[in-house]
């Protein structure tokens, strides 16, 4: 099993006074350091000169912000180092290296990455000027990340296949028998895995098992990602899928009379989870790590995720592009949960691996 899948709080559990994270293959559980660097600087005292490098370790691949790093460059003749990879990984690696992290700023791709940093004592608070550009429901309730990019989960249907009328309007229905052989899932891949802890968080144990076995028992077509099931979708392979909501808008951008839609559903099905930022209690640059965070939310920065990458802008002013339901008109119950528990991954494996879906 990918590490990806240990990293959060299997891989964050309290042992002895420290946090010690469970890694794969024959390494040894290293104790993540949750007392601040000396050299640590709250993000909020900018008064200091602007430093002119940053570290970033992310969790986003350099296709999707690699610009963006080069816009801020140039912004501030600042030089950052980033480091890219996989989100859960370079959470592990932040606790691994604890005071010797190298690392000004987290950018992770899921919250639940987030919430295990902020678990483990390593992202320090923001300052309301940032916070409050961002909607409660996409930042830390302890200030500690922000969102600043949005994705919705939805149910793409093709619309060859499908009417609008016969789409339930609770992600519960699809467990229904007459959906039988019309499913494409991706139960491997992370957001799906996240839709599930959040399914888990909101509705419970015993109903998060029951939708998985309905939907398993309905023989979902098995798929390795979301565009994968997009695909399927617009070649009539399966009539709907589970998905985040911008494969289908980057799919668009090639194939405009794609006959595929998307399907908002009344509940957690439609979850919004984020991509966000943390500034680390080690950080050795915290007035520039500040600004990058500035950047990310400002009108450019937002403009940029609408354009380049379809997510939802989560600072006000800035509109989605597409098709889309603004987040204003999601349902609140696929808002109304603390995204920093998305970190309790260890369970949704587990179910997963008891329902025999992984």
């Amino acid at each position: 099993m990918k590490r990806r899948q240990f990293v959060y709080l299997t891989g964050l559990a309290t042992v002895s006074g420290g946090l010690a994270i469970a890694c794969d293959g024959n390494q040894t559980p290293t104790a993540g350091d949750e007392t601040a660097s000396p050299q640590a600087t709250p993000a909020g005292n900018t008064g200091g000169a602007l430093e002119k490098e940053l570290v970033i370790y992310s969790g986003r691949n350099e296709k999707l912000i690699g610009e963006l790093v080069k816009q801020f460059e140039q912004q501030t003749n600042a030089k950052l180092q980033v480091r890219y990879g996989d989100t859960a990984e370079l959470a592990a690696a932040i606790l691994e290296e604890g005071a010797n992290s190298p690392a000004d700023v987290f950018f992770a791709q899921d919250a639940g990455a987030l919430g295990a940093i902020q678990k483990a004592g390593k992202a320090i608070e923001l300052p309301s000027s940032i916070l409050n550009q961002v909607a409660q429901s996409y930042r830390s309730p302890q200030g500690r990340w922000v969102g600043v990019s949005g994705r919705v989960r939805v149910v793409d249907y093709n619309t060859n296949l499908v009417k609008p009328a016969e789409l339930p309007t609770s992600i519960f229905g699809f467990s229904e028998p007459k959906w039988k052989n019309r499913i494409g899932w991706a139960p491997t891949n992370g957001s799906f895995q996240s839709f599930v802890t959040a399914l888990r968080i909101s509705e419970g144990e015993e109903r998060a098992r029951k939708w998985l076995e309905g939907i398993k028992a309905n023989n979902a077509k098995v798929y390795p990602n979301n565009l994968a099931i997009v695909e399927a979708l617009s070649r009539g392979e399966v009539a709907v899928g589970f998905v985040n909501h911008y494969y289908l808008e980057q799919f668009k951008q090639k194939n405009a009379q794609v006959p595929v839609q998307h399907h908002f559903t009344n509940d957690v099905g439609s979850l919004v989870n984020v991509a966000g930022v943390a500034i680390l209690n080690t950080a050795k640059h915290p007035n520039i790590a500040q600004r990058f965070v500035e950047f990310l939310l400002s009108k450019n920065g937002q403009d940029y995720f609408a354009n380049k990458t379809f997510e939802y802008p989560l600072a006000s002013g800035v509109a989605p592009k597409g098709n889309l339901k603004s987040l204003d008109q999601l349902p609140k119950q696929a808002k109304a949960i603390d995204l920093s528990n998305l970190s309790d991954l260890d369970a949704t494996l587990k179910l997963l691996q008891q329902v025999q879906v992984i």
